[in-house]
């Protein structure tokens, strides 16, 4: 008898996803700018094989990222070490979704790669029909636009919980060109990718080089970073809102808004609570900021912050340093502690109980010994770095610019208010 075990759409039913009935969006005969409006359940069906978790046998488990961002390898599991009395099984070009949280865009069509590697029951798969182009699919799941509906459609009363189930899945209607169209939309979409690749790959070599130009530090006596402050300022917790926008007049610093020697000022939420904080909780230009809690390979990151907009505070996981500039430049310890060395001796300083979330206390972080050279050497070394710092800057962002145009591409493409196919395919 053989391991697989086909599933249908039926057994997969829950009361859940009968009471959580989404309105159509329109018939078939609906139009979208051009392209037909059709149910995915017209494009791919339900297509599940099971194997069993066989004690002494390795297979190989996979997951599903967020956003429509692709199929990711976890690692190897023996078949004795799982609950699950079985898997499902992955297979080239089909559809597959994670049902909980769902309205994150955890969707995507499973590479080559990962034909064979196995997911929990969270995970279901979808074959698509012959008139659908894998990579048609693959280019759609990373649409906002299917992100929106599938999060219209989740179920559940605890947000973190909510699932979306197949059936529900296949009540979307989305525009669907021929396929001749679906080609050359994956054509197009295809080269704007390879530009964005040949960015990411220019800024990973920058980040390379720029690693080591940290790592290279002045040769100095070292001295306690203490002796160059003057002092530790703490941040506010307090009940924070969803992600912040340029409307918004008043934000807080996530704590990922600190990364390695950079400041992203967009990782913010919104907050209400604003008599809650004080002057020295507000962020300004200029600020060095460290992370004083996060994983052991992310605590204690520093920073400069920069274009921070009016308005923005600091969360009680962050403070701020405030450099004694006679002594040293606030942007000689963003890249000085940005070093290998360096991040090696804070995070020495860590601690706490739990392997997921340790934090540094200002006495052992005060200990944490700084080569402190001249200021025209640190004035050099800072030149050095920032000149490479700037060319990463300069990439990403125009990466990010060429992201920002893929997405408005995509959405044309989809809703045919770009027209790209030539006037002999009749459509």
């Amino acid at each position: 008898m053989s391991d697989w075990q086909q599933i249908s759409l039926g057994d997969l039913e829950t009361p859940a996803r009968r009471e959580a009935a989404v309105p159509p969006q329109g018939s078939r005969d609906s139009k979208s700018s051009g392209y037909p409006l059709r149910p995915l359940g017209e494009l791919m069906r339900l297509d599940i094989q099971r194997t069993p978790m066989k004690p002494g046998t390795i297979y190989r488990l996979a997951g599903v990222l967020n956003a429509g961002k692709g199929v990711i390898a976890k690692g190897e599991l023996d078949g004795g070490d799982t609950e699950y009395a079985a898997m499902n099984v992955l297979r080239a070009d089909q559809v597959v979704m994670r049902k909980l949280t769902a309205w994150e865009g955890p969707i995507t069509v499973v590479p080559a790669e990962f034909d064979g590697f196995v997911v929990s029951n969270e995970f279901p798969t979808f074959t698509l029909s012959p008139e659908v182009m894998p990579d048609w699919m693959r280019h759609v799941c990373g649409s906002p636009r299917l992100w929106a509906e599938m999060k219209n459609r989740v179920s559940g009363t605890v947000q973190r919980r909510k699932r979306l189930n197949p059936e529900q899945l296949l009540q979307i209607q989305l525009p669907v060109p021929p396929r001749k169209v679906q080609a050359q939309i994956v054509e197009l979409l295809g080269a704007v990718d390879d530009q964005i690749a040949a960015l990411d790959a220019e800024s990973n070599a920058l980040d390379g080089l720029l690693e080591s130009l940290r790592s290279n530090l002045p040769d100095a006596d070292h001295q306690p970073i203490r002796n160059v402050l003057l002092g530790i300022d703490s941040g506010k917790s307090v009940q924070a809102g969803g992600e912040a926008s340029a409307e918004d007049e008043h934000r807080i610093l996530k704590l990922s808004a600190v990364q390695r020697g950079w400041f992203k000022s967009s990782e913010a939420k919104t907050v209400t609570e604003v008599t809650a904080f004080s002057p020295s909780h507000v962020v300004k230009n200029g600020d060095l900021l460290i992370t004083r809690a996060n994983t052991p390979e992310r605590v204690g990151f520093v920073a400069l912050a920069r274009d921070v907009p009016e308005g923005t505070f600091m969360p009680d996981l962050i403070w701020r340093l405030r450099v004694d500039g006679s002594r040293v430049r606030a942007d000689y310890l963003e890249h000085a502690l940005s070093s290998r060395e360096l991040r090696t001796s804070i995070s020495g300083t860590a601690g706490g109980t739990s392997k997921s979330m340790v934090k540094i206390n200002k006495r052992g972080f005060g200990t944490v010994q700084v080569p402190i050279p001249s200021l025209p050497e640190q004035g050099e070394y800072v030149q050095r770095c920032g000149a490479v710092a700037r060319g990463i800057m300069a990439t990403r962002a125009e990466e990010a610019r060429l992201r920002r145009v893929r997405s408005g591409l995509l959405l044309g493409l989809l809703d045919r208010t770009i027209e790209i196919e030539p006037v002999e395919l009749g459509v």
